[in-house]
């Protein structure tokens, strides 16, 4: 989720966005628009990108007006401005123009870093909207999501979510903006399931909880499906993988509290609750056989053997089988 380092007035003469994700980037701008609009209900929006800011096209702009109107002018890709053209920016920066606001994006690496360090220095109101590249942000922004709704989500169904949906930013958003409007009362995971069955089914981290409950049937259907739908198969593996050694490392902890086993695992303690409720059949023996198997399996898809799918079915089979060693003993 973008977070604000600077003040939080709308209406500054200058707001820096900074980051590659677009869809913070674009809701930066709308926040802008907005408060510009409730203010002025006329005010006037330039949305530009960098071939069509050209040295003196600023100036234009934020000329002085007979009807003193509210403008916004949004500059896109800041970096990718030409020598000539940021030094007018840095020019409007020490001097802006009332009933004017300049949002401008920046993808905040080195390329155009002396524009950034100047809107800085000029106390431009600063939005950081880094690209979510890791799973455990994408996972906070759909509880942000929600929790920006008024609406309550379970952990287990924001996890789902972001394993049906993946990583696209807007797909996530937009998926909760549809459950919110679609669905009463506290969103679970069955809800989730429910409207995403299709695109659940094909997540990697379902066929690995099915396997490591020891639903063999299951954990095949949804295997073949994942594959039919191209899911990349040391995804799978990678899963699979994860999903025994969480086993294995809940089995081996000492007692305690969900909490205090999140501290000491590096796990959610909902992801604890889950974990525990899939070893009920585990046995150490049987997390050894599941982690070769699994090694077996990242062997043969990464060109080790010539059916990716078929490493995986006896990887999957074998886990499952595995899950169930308790009982046999």
């Amino acid at each position: 989720m973008a977070k604000k380092t600077a003040h939080d007035d709308l209406l500054a003469p200058v707001t820096l966005a900074v980051g590659q994700e677009e869809l913070l980037l674009d809701r930066a701008v709308r926040a802008v628009v907005a408060a510009a609009r409730a203010a002025d209900a006329d005010t006037d929006v330039r949305d530009l990108n960098p071939e069509q800011l050209q040295p003196g096209t600023l100036a234009e702009l934020t000329s002085p007006s007979l009807f003193a109107e509210r403008k916004v002018v949004v500059v896109r890709n800041a970096q990718d401005l030409s020598a000539d053209t940021v030094k007018d920016v840095k020019a409007y920066l020490g001097a802006p123009a009332e009933e004017i606001t300049l949002v401008l994006l920046h993808a905040g690496g080195a390329k155009g870093k002396t524009l950034l360090d100047a809107a800085r220095k000029a106390g431009a109101r600063e939005v950081l909207c880094p690209k979510m590249t890791k799973p455990a942000d994408r996972l906070a922004f759909v509880r942000q999501e929600f929790r920006g709704t008024g609406r309550s989500a379970t952990p287990e169904a924001c996890q789902a979510l972001v394993d049906a949906i993946g990583s696209d930013l807007r797909e996530l958003a937009s998926a909760v903006s549809q459950l919110v409007a679609d669905v009463e009362g506290t969103i679970d995971e069955a809800v989730v399931g429910r409207y995403y069955t299709g695109r659940a089914e094909a997540s990697s981290f379902t066929v690995a909880d099915r396997a490591v409950e020891g639903r063999a049937a299951e954990a095949l259907e949804a295997l073949r499906w994942s594959l039919s739908t191209g899911v990349a198969p040391v995804m799978i593996t990678s899963a699979l993988a994860q999903g025994v050694r969480a086993i294995g490392k809940l089995s081996s902890a000492r007692g305690g509290r969900p909490a205090d086993l999140a501290r000491e695992l590096g796990m959610p303690p909902w992801k604890i609750d889950r974990v525990r409720q899939q070893m009920r059949g585990w046995t150490p023996d049987g997390v050894a056989i599941a982690l070769r198997a699994v090694a077996e399996a990242d062997a043969g898809v990464k060109g080790g053997g010539d059916d990716p799918g078929y490493a995986l079915e006896k990887a999957v089979v074998a886990i499952a089988r595995a899950a169930r060693s308790r009982g046999r003993g």
